[in-house]
């Protein structure tokens, strides 16, 4: 059960109604670090989880 065509048309037409086009960027953005430092963190975790094993 994934997101198709006209459902993401729709959540991205409510977004730039609700943000406003200069915001749009500005949140991915945001929204790409916080992930990529959520799965940093994740490595971290599970390297530390492996040496405490050892």
């Amino acid at each position: 059960m994934g997101i198709g065509f006209t459902e993401g048309l729709l959540i991205a037409a409510i977004a730039i109604l609700c943000f406003g086009g200069k915001k749009i960027p500005q949140l991915g953005r945001t929204l790409g670090e916080s992930i990529k430092g959520f799965k940093e963190g994740m490595k971290e975790n599970n390297d530390s989880s492996d040496n405490k094993k050892s």
